[in-house]
């Protein structure tokens, strides 16, 4: 094995080649998280027979050059993937390979590369799809937790501090309840001229409207707990390409190294093992056309049919509080407590299902409709599905989070998407749904007075009221049980 340090357009970078003469097939991956980190797998793919190129990317750890995040990845992919091929090794043919930020940066190269720039197959996994995607709820409330942890180990700087916003938080439990969270950067100590900007950006959509047009063979690969499990899913079913395959298992933003509550035995699988086979396929022109791929049951320690759903089914409930709440941004719902209090200040409406007769395969999305009030000129509707499960337990299934403006204390009737679920739900289980006006620090809080949530400096409480009897939960329910696939042979197929 040949391991050498050459900067290609003065951007650091690790190449690793197989013995022998070659030429071989290439495995691109770009990454902000420090290219030494991917020395093993880069060692990995040579021993396969790839070459495999690992650039940080710009500004970044050896990288020369300002660091903007979702900017520039594409022209700088198209860099790489030029000098690739014109290597002595290089047999003209490279796979952009990446989880996370570093799977923007190989979906970009691939959606926005032109002709022989673009790559010959792309593996995406967990995938950030631009600065809005990440976020931004589709809705448009802010997904305060996960970016200010980004930003605080990453953002405006040239390494990683992985655990800034954990150690601030431990020092300042209420760090992101102070507004304006413009002034976040200030108290956590740090210079991100970029945080204020992250919010101004509006281009959601962009990879994935192109999508459809693209030429080149995909792997996508998510978790059901993972936040970015919509968009995984969604630029499986847009792409053009000649073949397009899905993984989704019962993890997290992490993969197999962060396995859910509801994985079991089946539901382990070689990630590495299952891309190379699957990247020689893909060069080799071997795989079936069209959308395949396998989705674990999570629960039920089985694989299903990507783009399996159930029929869809209506739940009864049960109004346990709640029907009038106020949802004051001064003690907003957490998203990091499942404990529902009880009491006169009444934060939520609370309604429950009958235990399951008997086990409950839902697959498929869930959403909630509902016809409701509130009296502030903005409002956030959180609504959150828990599993209670007869050992006593509480376990979240799905979140959703609705923006609305509001007419004061003028009843109207929407809908609440609250993703995609795929769960065996066994005997004696009930269903409790949460209707909330917050979903805090998973969410900033809406400050109810029609402005921005990021430069908002006063709150008000808005008071709510939840037609009981309108709420309808919709799950999608297999009406039998299909037999388990092999995810390896859905993947190659």
């Amino acid at each position: 094995m040949t391991v050498f340090r050459p900067t290609v357009d003065g951007l650091a970078t690790d190449v690793c080649l197989p013995e022998g003469a070659g030429p071989f097939p290439t495995i691109l991956i770009r990454t902000p998280y420090d290219r030494a980190r991917h020395l093993a797998e880069a060692r990995g793919w040579a021993r396969r027979g790839f070459g495999a190129v690992v650039q940080d990317v710009r500004g970044r750890f050896a990288s020369p050059g300002e660091w903007r995040p979702y900017e520039n990845e594409a022209a700088d992919g198209v860099a790489a993937a030029r000098w690739i091929r014109r290597q002595s090794w290089s047999d003209g043919r490279y796979v952009a390979v990446g989880a996370s930020y570093a799977a923007y940066c190989a979906l970009s190269l691939a959606l926005e590369a032109h002709g022989e720039d673009q790559p010959n197959a792309v593996i995406a996994a967990v995938p950030a799809l631009g600065a809005t995607e990440t976020a931004r709820e589709p809705s448009g409330a802010e997904r305060l937790l996960t970016r200010a942890g980004w930003w605080a180990a990453h953002g405006d700087r040239r390494d990683s501090d992985e655990r800034a916003l954990e150690r601030a938080l431990a020092a300042d439990p209420h760090l992101l309840g102070h507004l304006p969270l413009t002034d976040l950067p200030g108290r956590l100590g740090r210079n991100l001229p970029s945080w204020a900007g992250l919010w101004r950006r509006d281009d959601r959509g962009r990879l994935t409207s192109r999508a459809a047009h693209a030429d080149m063979p995909l792997l996508m690969v998510g978790g059901h707990h993972d936040h970015f499990a919509e968009d995984t899913v969604a630029l499986w079913r847009t792409w053009g390409g000649p073949s397009a395959r899905l993984l989704l298992g019962p993890w997290g933003h992490g993969l197999v190294t962060a396995p859910g509550p509801d994985a079991g035995p089946a539901h382990r699988v070689s990630l590495g093992e299952l891309y190379v086979r699957w990247a020689r396929r893909a060069l080799a022109g071997g795989l079936a056309p069209g959308r395949h791929g396998a989705v674990a049951l999570g629960g039920g320690d089985r694989w299903l049919p990507a783009g399996t759903d159930g029929e869809p089914t209506t739940q009864r409930l049960r109004l346990l509080h709640g029907s009038l709440f106020t949802a004051d941004p001064d003690r907003p719902v957490r998203s990091d407590d499942l404990t529902v209090p009880t009491g006169d200040l009444l934060d939520r409406c609370v309604l429950v299902t009958p235990p399951l007769p008997r086990p409950l395969d839902a697959v498929g999305p869930v959403r909630i409709q509902l016809r409701a009030t509130a009296d502030t000129p903005s409002a956030d509707w959180a609504a959150r599905l828990v599993a209670l499960t007869p050992e006593g337990t509480a376990e979240p299934l799905v979140v959703g989070i609705l923006r609305r403006a509001e007419i004061a204390r003028h009843s109207s009737e929407f809908t609440i998407e609250l993703g995609r679920l795929a769960r065996r739900l066994t005997v004696g289980t009930r269903l409790r749904l949460e209707i909330a006006g917050h979903h805090f620090p998973a969410h900033a809080r809406n400050p109810h007075t029609g402005g921005d949530p990021i430069t908002a400096d006063r709150l008000l409480a808005s008071r709510r009221e939840v037609d009981q009897a309108s709420v309808t939960l919709s799950l999608h329910v297999l009406s039998s049980h299909p037999p388990s696939v092999d995810p390896t042979e859905e993947i190659l197929r």
